[in-house]
């Protein structure tokens, strides 16, 4: 099923429709400020584990996911005053932050140090839909590890709509990858450069 959404004003019926499957333990494919995404909500294990087949991923390799806002980071992550600054300036923005765990994470999103990326896109669609939800959703990038990215969701639909419950359409993407920053510690290293500028790190 393919779901049109206005990306400037969310529709509250369709985003009721994508809530509604994600708590049934859906799997779908969502726009973010970068690339499409494929997700679900992170407490779903069998939709997870539907991921990593979907995308033929190492499972050694965790998925990040999306939060609404800064409080909901401070309940999955250790948050310290400086990570939350930065947060706060960059955040909604093309950006994963890399941060300790807190424990209510799962263990199929987490690193072996206790590690998660966590995303706050600046997409009114998908922020809308993780707000609803009232839980973080798992993001990795909408394609077979190592392929191209998907920019258009009707070819999300007609390669992968089988395997999905439901596509949210919210036009064509043209961006690269979130860029990945880790907090941890206090120390700040670049993981990857992606759509996410970095010269503000220099600058603190």
């Amino acid at each position: 099923m393919m779901l049109s959404i206005n990306p400037d004003n969310p529709q509250q019926r369709y985003i009721d429709q994508v809530v509604e499957c994600l708590r049934r333990d859906g799997v779908i494919a969502y726009p973010t400020d970068t690339i499409y995404g494929v997700g679900c909500d992170i407490f779903n294990k069998k939709g997870i584990k539907k991921i990593y087949q979907l995308k033929r991923r190492d499972v050694k390799k965790p998925f990040s996911f999306i939060c609404s806002d800064l409080s909901e980071i401070s309940r999955y992550a250790h948050v310290s005053n400086m990570a939350f600054k930065i947060m706060k300036r960059h955040l909604p923005g093309p950006y994963t932050f890399v941060l300790d765990a807190s424990r209510v994470v799962p263990d199929l999103v987490m690193t072996k140090q206790r590690t998660v990326g966590i995303r706050m896109p600046d997409n009114a669609i998908t922020l809308e839909i993780v707000r609803q939800l009232g839980h973080p959703l798992v993001t990795t990038s909408a394609n077979i590890s190592g392929d191209e990215t998907y920019q258009d969701p009707s070819l999300i639909h007609d390669d992968w709509g089988k395997h999905l419950d439901m596509v949210v359409d919210g036009g064509r993407l043209y961006g690269d990858p979130s860029t990945v920053i880790s907090l941890r510690n206090d120390q700040i290293e670049v993981l990857r450069q992606g759509c996410g500028p970095t010269d503000w790190i220099h600058q603190l």
